[in-house]
């Protein structure tokens, strides 16, 4: 159900990975200003390169879904694009981003002909290739973004962009860059086309909520979902006249969240799993599942009652194992697509704080649930 795998001997927290077209490649920054380039042979990880141009921390790595292009920013308010030569080296390319606080998120669009970069700025930058100068240049969106952009996310149709931030709101603004692109076509959340031009803004909660963390379109482009730091989940249908539908969750709060099809969303954060919930046609954001079905195993056969009895009779008061039940031992950083059918993924993977990577098959656990519900 779940691929446990870890890069190299020193374990190191990870901050964001992307993935190649194939899943051969993987590229994860080890919580520093690196960014390194590991590829799979079998279980076993060999790292290929380190791409250490950044002079501070990195917050983001997109890999273009169909092209060997990999983008990266960082807290040194740089994003590169790189390339990769004939001597399999990866070579950088500065791209012109004009902002003067950290960069906080990166991401390609869907077509790839531009990408779009989250800054402390409170701007987003929308960068194209202009091949007269051969460089990678950018138009910002500014208002009415009062805080730093923390997550962003591409619609489907390349043109509109969701972007969440510190100052509790989400927003849907036009990326259209007319120099590159062609007509764009009606969506249900407006058919402006003007860059920069708010579509939608949307609160986390009346009563302030919490910043955002992490932001994404449903596969049909039609909805919404985001978590953030007051421990919910929510989803904007633009179908039903932008409503929003709320779901406080018992859990720590979400980094990261993602739509597994049109009805269903996997978030994962501070509790250390990816939970399951789905979106049903009445509108309501319900529970699905926790998909870590995880079990601590106890030492040599040794029961908690054991355990306990052992540390009364020692006149201690604390016990040495710290083990979660849960396969990541720490705070889940990223969680990203790793197959899809058609609209549908049918696997991801997970990074976190504790040095891991895990990939989850979700039609092994959707399984493993109906036998746990069936038991």
């Amino acid at each position: 159900m779940a691929e446990q795998h870890r890069f190299g001997n020193v374990i190191c927290p990870i901050t964001c990975h992307a993935w190649n077209k194939d899943r051969s490649l993987i590229a994860q920054s080890p919580n520093n200003n690196e960014v390194h380039i590991y590829k799979r042979i079998g279980q076993d990880w060999k790292k290929e390169d380190v791409l250490n141009q950044h002079d501070l921390r990195v917050m983001g790595i997109d890999w273009a879904p169909n092209s060997n292009r990999i983008v990266t920013c960082a807290m040194d308010r740089n994003a590169y694009v790189w390339t990769q030569g004939e001597d399999k080296k990866w070579k950088p390319t500065l791209v012109l981003l004009r902002i003067n606080r950290a960069a906080t998120c990166v991401k390609w669009s869907p077509q790839e002909n531009k990408f779009a970069v989250g800054s402390g700025a409170r701007l987003i930058s929308v960068c194209y290739f202009e091949s007269e100068n051969d460089w990678w240049v950018s138009k910002h969106i500014k208002k009415p973004i009062r805080s730093t952009i923390t997550a962003i996310d591409w619609h489907p149709n390349n043109v509109l962009l969701v972007a969440g931030s510190a100052d509790f709101k989400i927003r849907v603004f036009s990326a259209y860059i007319k120099d590159i692109e062609g007509a764009m076509q009606p969506t249900p959340w407006g058919q402006k086309t003007t860059l920069g031009h708010l579509l939608a803004e949307f609160p986390n909660s009346s009563a302030g909520g919490g910043w955002v963390h992490s932001v994404a379109f449903s596969p049909d482009g039609n909805k919404i979902c985001w978590v953030a730091h007051d421990s919910s989940i929510n989803v904007a249908d633009a179908t039903r006249g932008n409503a929003v539908f709320k779901l406080r969750t018992e859990y720590l709060p979400f980094l990261s969240c993602i739509w597994i099809s049109n009805a269903a969303i996997v978030a994962a954060g501070h509790s250390c799993i990816p939970v399951m919930y789905n979106y049903n046609a009445d509108g309501q954001v319900v529970f699905g599942a926790k998909l870590d079905a995880s079990q601590k195993r106890e030492a040599s056969g040794i029961s908690a009652m054991k355990k306990f009895q052992s540390l009364d009779k020692q006149a201690r008061t604390e016990m040495n194992d710290t083990n979660l039940d849960s396969i990541h031992q720490n705070a889940i950083t990223s969680l990203v697509p790793y197959t899809r059918n058609n609209s549908s993924i049918q696997k991801f993977s997970t990074t976190g704080l504790d040095g891991q990577m895990v990939i989850w098959d979700m039609v092994s656990l959707e399984k493993a649930i109906q036998g746990l519900k069936i038991a």
